[in-house]
């Protein structure tokens, strides 16, 4: 395997179930097990899967001819009632405006990103149902 290919990370316990860390010599970021002083690992995975869809579509915009203005990305998954309590589903809401932005291109962006380019949604488990709803303003 390619060295470009490997990230690392280090998690430091700072006490409590709150862990510090990040990839050597980058920023670091907290998550919070209890989610009392900063987000749990599961809110942690969902914005994990917004932000890396929503970097996709945010490059993919100016390819379309659109000048995003505005895109929130709102993220509810379900989990298994069960130990692991892993995701059983996703679903994103995409609320998007910008010149030159019409549904066709939002969807085909958003599907792109699904489908072939976030790493972080094609990194789940393939039985875990991924859908969207897009809001156009």
């Amino acid at each position: 395997m390619s060295e470009s290919n490997i990230r690392n990370a280090t998690a430091t316990w700072t006490g409590g179930m709150s862990f510090r860390g990040g990839a050597p010599g980058a920023p670091e970021t907290i998550i919070d097990a209890d989610g009392k002083d900063a987000p749990g690992p599961m809110i942690t995975m969902l914005l994990t899967l917004a932000t890396c869809s929503g970097a996709d579509i945010v490059s993919l915009m100016p390819k379309m001819q659109v000048e995003l203005e505005r895109f929130t990305i709102a993220v509810r998954g379900e989990r298994a009632p069960e130990h692991p309590r892993r995701w059983t589903k996703i679903h994103f809401t995409m609320t998007l405006s910008g010149a030159g932005l019409d549904e066709t291109k939002a969807r085909r962006a958003i599907d792109l990103s699904i489908e072939k380019y976030c790493s972080a949604i094609n990194s789940l488990n393939p039985d875990i149902p991924v859908s969207y709803d897009l809001v156009l303003e």
